[in-house]
């Protein structure tokens, strides 16, 4: 199976079996084979095939985003890459959104996020499935909120053969000085669902540096998983995810937005 039938097919490797943290060290340690730049990106992003046997028709593959490849952004510095990971660490760590596995490793272009890739049909974007799917999409716009997400495109959301909603393209995030950019405005001015507020509220006394509240092994089992986004992100970056949690546990709504200013380019 060339590369190409790989990136069409219908479904992904045979993973049923195997844990998030499995597909997480899959995708840390396998040997890259085969690699190929993709189309549609606007750094240089790269699909990869793993050298590893995980059984049925489909080998496992990923997205490969490398520091190199970056174009210098005005209201971004580099290693947006780091910013894929945060992501994944942050959405692993609240329960939502959907967000494909992702690890920070090196790769023959250098160190760069290394996401899982999703088989999805390239048709589906989230101006065709946001009538059938809100509910799916609301975990994400809520998430676009609390990262500052600043490139939330109407195809950075992949439907997979099973139906379930994946985001991706989170390189643009946590800047505290950039603005939200996105395509999501039919939830403008709508309460955020409660089950998310809640995972925020339980979050944010563990995100703080100076609260006394010391995350351990034995108070959070998701306590790796924090030390590392904080390690992660650079302080101001921090401080603003702060600040954004803050100001949803204080107004659980959806902030209004400026169908002009708070759009990305393109729009898909």
């Amino acid at each position: 199976m060339t590369l190409q039938d790989s990136f069409n097919a219908p479904r992904g490797p045979n993973l049923d079996d195997r844990s998030e943290d499995d597909v997480l060290e899959l995708l840390q340690t396998s040997e890259i084979g085969e690699i190929g730049l993709h189309p549609n990106g606007s750094n240089y992003v790269f699909v990869v095939r793993f050298e590893t046997e995980l059984g049925g028709d489909v080998p496992l593959m990923g997205v490969y985003k490398p520091q190199a490849g970056e174009r210098p952004l005005r209201d971004f510095p580099r290693g947006l890459h780091k910013r894929e990971r945060a992501s994944y660490l942050l959405s692993r760590i609240l329960g939502w959104p959907d967000i494909p596995p992702t690890v920070i490793r090196g790769g023959p272009h250098g160190e760069g996020s290394v996401q899982l890739f999703i088989h999805a049909d390239e048709e589906d974007t989230y101006f065709s499935m946001r009538d059938d799917l809100s509910d799916q999409f609301e975990s994400i716009a809520g998430f676009d909120v609390v990262v500052n997400n600043a490139d939330r495109k109407g195809g950075a959301c992949l439907k997979d053969a099973d139906g379930k909603i994946w985001a991706i393209d989170q390189g643009l995030t946590f800047n505290p000085y950039a603005r939200v950019r996105t395509v999501m405005f039919e939830f403008c001015g709508q309460p955020i669902n409660p089950r998310l507020v809640e995972s925020l509220k339980q979050l944010r006394p563990l995100l703080s540096t100076d609260s006394g509240v010391e995350v351990s092994e034995s108070s959070d089992p998701k306590a790796d998983l924090i030390s590392e986004l904080k390690a992660t992100l650079s302080d101001g970056d921090l401080d603003g995810l702060c600040a954004r949690i803050d100001t949803v546990l204080e107004d659980p709504v959806f902030p209004m937005l400026d169908e002009y200013y708070n759009v990305p380019w393109p729009l898909v």
